[in-house]
């Protein structure tokens, strides 16, 4: 496991109980409302795999439209929280890892990654759709959802690497401090990343966040 995957770990862990304080910023309910609508659609009737669940905000919408979700996170302490949103028996939760999804798993037919793929390092971004898309019929639709960096709104960007990943120190609110991996990719990177694995790709933007949505493939 590397030292960012690590650090990340604790900090969702350590984060569980104030991890929703990010959606309470006032000047992104305007957004948050708008996605809440728009993302439900897209998993109707389908079987999906949520990567990154986390507290199960997005999962609560999710569940309702879905014939059945597996939501799984790396993070305990957050899978406990999702647990107490979604509807008895339309939800399985798992504790695993998003860069090993075990095969046992089966094959679904839609994927959910709700601010997720911006903690992934660039070397391993096409890793994990691969690994994604394994776990997923041919057809699947797949949709990540994200932040855009918006100066004033989102954290300060502290450092870049060589490999080009950015980072953030994040504050809890009883002091400590955790410096974290959040990328924002272009449409361009999220294009090449997709290139021969999805087809029909499409970007949709708000005024702070983003959606990728395309289909696997099909062999």
């Amino acid at each position: 496991m590397s030292q960012e995957h690590s650090t990340l770990l604790s900090y969702y862990a350590a984060r569980a109980s104030e991890y929703e304080r990010i959606y309470l910023k006032s000047e992104r309910q305007t957004d948050l409302r708008a996605i809440e609508q728009w993302l439900p659609p897209k998993f109707a009737g389908s079987r999906v795999i949520e990567v990154a669940c986390g507290t199960g905000y997005w999962t609560q919408f999710i569940a309702p439209v879905a014939f059945h979700v597996l939501a799984l996170d790396a993070a305990p302490e957050t899978i406990r929280i999702a647990k107490t949103r979604v509807p008895e028996g339309k939800v399985d939760f798992l504790v695993g890892d998003a860069h090993a999804l075990p095969q046992h798993l089966g094959l679904f037919d839609a994927a959910f990654a709700g601010f997720w793929f911006s903690h992934v390092s660039k070397t391993r971004q096409r890793e994990f759709l691969l690994g994604l898309a394994a776990r997923l019929e041919p057809g699947a639709k797949v949709v990540l959802l994200d932040n855009l960096y918006v100066e004033g709104s989102s954290s300060p960007v502290i450092e870049c690497d060589a490999e080009g990943n950015t980072f953030q120190n994040r504050q809890l609110n009883d002091g400590r401090t955790y410096k974290v991996l959040k990328n924002f990719p272009s449409e361009a990177e999220l294009l090449k990343l997709v290139a021969g694995l999805g087809e029909g790709p499409m970007l949709t933007t708000w005024q702070y966040y983003w959606a990728f949505e395309y289909v696997v493939i099909k062999s």
